[in-house]
Order: C-alpha cells, then sequence, then structure tokens
C-alpha cells in the first residue's frame, strides 16, 4: 500500500528562509507548505494538516506564543509537534518557547543533520501516539473503560553518569519541581534493572566528553530499548554543544529527546518533565487498551471467557489435535430448572448461583482446560488432547461437584442444591472422520439435549464421537 509522505508546514515571515527550508525538506523526500504568517498558517492547516511546524520564533511575538498555546490545547489523535527555529540561544528565550508548546527548539545556526533526525523522532512520537489514541478510540466505542483523566504522578528517573557530582544541581532542580525518585545509576550496574522496583520511567544518559566514552552510551541506549523492562521506559541523552551530530545519532537511535550540557538545568528538567507526561499518558492508552480486550472477551459475571473467544481457542486446539495425533472433547453444561431459581429466589439470587457454579468448574479441571460461559446458563468446556473415557470421567465428576455442593444464594436466602446436564462431543479419529469445529459443538450440544431429555442430571456422550 502506497504511505503518503510526512506532511511538513514552514511557517517564517522571510522568504529567503522558508524557500532554503522547503528545498531541504523536499530533498528529504517530505510534503511541504510554507506561509508568512498567521492567517497563512490557519488556511495552510486547514487544507492539509502538517504533522509537524518549523516555526521562526527569532521574534517570537504574544500571537506566535498564542497561536502555539492553541495548536497544543487543541485536543487531537494526530497532535501537530512544533520545532521553533531560529529561538535566541538564552534560557529566557528557550524556556518561553517550550513553555509555548514547542516539542524542541533550535538556535541558528541550525544544524541540518540534526533538524532531520529530529523530525523523524517527532515523526515516530506522533505515529505511536496516534496509534493508541485510535485503538482506545474503538476500545471506548465499544463500551469499554475509558482513559481516566491524566494527572502527574510519581515516576522513577535514572541518572546514568560517571561523575555523579555533576548532578547534585539537577537532583536539587527536580526535586523542587516535581513529585519525582531520582537515583544515580553508572555503567557497570545500569542493566540490572530486573532488580528495581519499579523499573525507571526515565533514563537521563550523560553523554558528554566528560563521561564515558559516547559509543558506550550509543550502545546502552539501543539495549535499554532492546529490554521488555526498559524498552517503553523514555529516553533523555546529554550531550556536549559543539557535537550536534552525536546528538542526531542519539535521536535515530530511538532517544526521546537530546539536551546539550551546557543549558540551563531548569530546560533540562522541563524537557524531563514532558517525557514523564508522555510515558503516563501512554501507559494509560495502552492499560485501557488491555483491559478492553480483556472485557471483550470475558463474561463480566463470572469472569469466564465468552462466546467470542470460544471459535479461536476451538481453532487453536484442533490445530494441536492434527498435529499431535491426540483428540480433543467439548462438554456443554447446563444448569436444570435454572428459571425456578430466578422466579424463586430473584435474578441477584441466580447470578450468585452462576458466580459459584464458575468457580467449582474451573477449580476442578485442569489448567489446560478452558470454561467459557456461551449465555445464561449454559457453560462450554474444551478440554486439550483428552480422550473418550477421560472426557466421561470428567463430565461425571463435575455433575457430582455440582450435586454434592449447596449454593449460596445471598443474606436472608436459604442455601439449596442444583443439578447440571452436561453434553459430550470428542473429535477422535479412530472413531471415523474428524468432525469441524461446528460440527463437535453441535455434536456436544445434541448430546446435553439428550441429557435433559434422560431426566436431566446426566452426562450424554455424542453417539457421532463415541
Amino acid at each position: 500500500m502506497f504511505k503518503l509522505p510526512a506532511r511538513i508546514l514552514i511557517f517564517d515571515s522571510i522568504a529567503t528562509n522558508r524557500i532554503l527550508l522547503k528545498v531541504k525538506m523536499i530533498a528529504a523526500r517530505f510534503a511541504v507548505d510554507a506561509c508568512a504568517n498567521l492567517a497563512e498558517a490557519e488556511i495552510a492547516i486547514a487544507a492539509h494538516r502538517p504533522d509537524i511546524m518549523l516555526i521562526n520564533m527569532a521574534q517570537a511575538d504574544a500571537d506566535q506564543t498564542a497561536f502555539c498555546d492553541r495548536l497544543r490545547a487543541v485536543a487531537d489523535a494526530a497532535p501537530i509537534a512544533i520545532i521553533a527555529i531560529g529561538v535566541p540561544d538564552t534560557s529566557y528565550a528557550r524556556f518561553a518557547a517550550l513553555d509555548a508548546g514547542a516539542d524542541d527548539v533550535m538556535s541558528h545556526p541550525i544544524n541540518d543533520a540534526l533538524l532531520l533526525a529530529r523530525i523523524r523522532s517527532l515523526l515516530r512520537v506522533r505515529s505511536i501516539h496516534q496509534e493508541l489514541v485510535s485503538r482506545d478510540t474503538i476500545s471506548r466505542a465499544l463500551g469499554f473503560q475509558e482513559t481516566p483523566a491524566l494527572f502527574e504522578d510519581a515516576a522513577q528517573i535514572a541518572f546514568v553518569t560517571s561523575g555523579p557530582k555533576r548532578w547534585a544541581d539537577l537532583s536539587a532542580t527536580f526535586s523542587g519541581t516535581m513529585p519525582h525518585k531520582v537515583q544515580l545509576l553508572d555503567m557497570a550496574n545500569v542493566l540490572n534493572v530486573v532488580d528495581l522496583t519499579p523499573a525507571p520511567d526515565l533514563f537521563i544518559l550523560d553523554a558528554t566528553s566528560g563521561a564515558l566514552r559516547q559509543n558506550d552510551f550509543s550502545a546502552l541506549a539501543s539495549d535499554l530499548r532492546s529490554r521488555s523492562e526498559t524498552r517503553l521506559a523514555k529516553q533523555l541523552v546529554v550531550v556536549d554543544a559543539d557535537l550536534p551530530q552525536v546528538a542526531a545519532m542519539f535521536l535515530d537511535l530511538g532517544a526521546d529527546d537530546v539536551v546539550q550540557a551546557d543549558k540551563d538545568m531548569r530546560e533540562m528538567a522541563l524537557r524531563a518533565k514532558a517525557l514523564i507526561r508522555r510515558k503516563h499518558q501512554n501507559d494509560r492508552l495502552r492499560d485501557t487498551l488491555r483491559s478492553g480486550l480483556h472485557a471483550a472477551i470475558t463474561d463480566p459475571l463470572t469472569g469466564l471467557y465468552n462466546r467470542r473467544y470460544v471459535i479461536p481457542h476451538l481453532t487453536r486446539m484442533a490445530e494441536d489435535a492434527d498435529k499431535s495425533d491426540r483428540p480433543f472433547a467439548v462438554m456443554m453444561i447446563d444448569i436444570d430448572h435454572f428459571k425456578v431459581v430466578n422466579d424463586s429466589y430473584g435474578h441477584a439470587a441466580g447470578d450468585r448461583l452462576l458466580i459459584q457454579l464458575a468457580d467449582r468448574l474451573c477449580k476442578n479441571l485442569r489448567a489446560v482446560d478452558m470454561v467459557a460461559r456461551m449465555g445464561g446458563e449454559e457453560f462450554l468446556v474444551a478440554m486439550p488432547r483428552t480422550t473418550i473415557r477421560q472426557a466421561k470421567l470428567a463430565a461425571d465428576r463435575l455433575r457430582r461437584v455440582v450435586n454434592n455442593t449447596v449454593f449460596d444464594l445471598g443474606a436472608g436466602q436459604e442455601d439449596i442444591k442444583v443439578s447440571v446436564s452436561v453434553g459430550v462431543a470428542v473429535s477422535d479419529k479412530a472413531c471415523g472422520e474428524t468432525p469441524g469445529l461446528e460440527r463437535i459443538c453441535d455434536l456436544a450440544d445434541k448430546a446435553l439435549y439428550a441429557a435433559k431429555s434422560a431426566g436431566r442430571n446426566q452426562v450424554a456422550i455424542s453417539k457421532s464421537a463415541a
């Protein structure tokens, strides 16, 4: 499938600057628009929403700052990343641009390799965030749990450096502005992250010439990104001011941000704060996705798998049966006279009975067996690598467990006993042609009907599979 190139919008009032940047971006295979003022910028965004904006803030005014604020405030699944270029190299100017919503600030002269590396990095961030938000939107549309409102959580920050003393000022800055736990690590023990509980949300890597060799830290950055314990952690790399190619290298290796060692410590803290906020937001989106997927395949009352999960699970079981030449069994279990329970004691009591029955079924089967609620009072049990004899013994055991124990229907209700009917079918090649998935479930259903017709509280085996 053909994929459109990322779109860049250049916002610069100086025509020469616009032309020069546009040529460079087109050469890098980006789709490019350019504008000279706020009115043109708003028209360009409405016509072709950009992925990234390059805004010349050499002489940032209140309108430009408000414009950046407005872009950042708009809730959107695909936020526009902003790189402020030409910003005076002073703490005040850099803070102003970052506070206005810029993702990065670059002073003149702009290093082309670093600019392109920064663009690639921001495009990766945007793509990941957009995918997570898209999945979250689908989950919420299906009625699953919404993502909780964001707030600033305490985070774990690890400084990796060979000279802890140089971080005294930074640690003080963090302690005074953010509720985060800060710890110092050196190259000798940083990879022992499995011993850190919880693992760091952010690694700050000191890759300056005064620390260890930069290639040691480039290997470390790649290693941290490849490990399951730390692959989702954010990385902020500190580099020497006069080595923009090193900064570009770290961004292309997957670092989330780079900062020059000669910048104000408060800028480093500000960048760290932004990375932690993004990390926690993505964590919440992933948690929502996991809970949504779980909700999609489980019964909310009993916690068992639901009908949606059964077919793919049986498909994998059938594939295993073909490879191993060992049959699998399917049971259909139905509570006898369940309507009488609901009518006599109420639906809340009936729900309590269903929950307790689900628990007893699970506790009296093997760990490899799967129990699902098919709807109402009907349950399905799938048993891999199970013969007809083994399935019948298991079905009789389940029936006796249900018969021999009482069910607690709640406060003010008497304990009662119920019985179940069970239908069993087995996919055994030795008994003829192996039935397909729909066929074996149909055979188990027919066996269940036979058990009920025989007076209930019975186990019936499918004649086609027996």
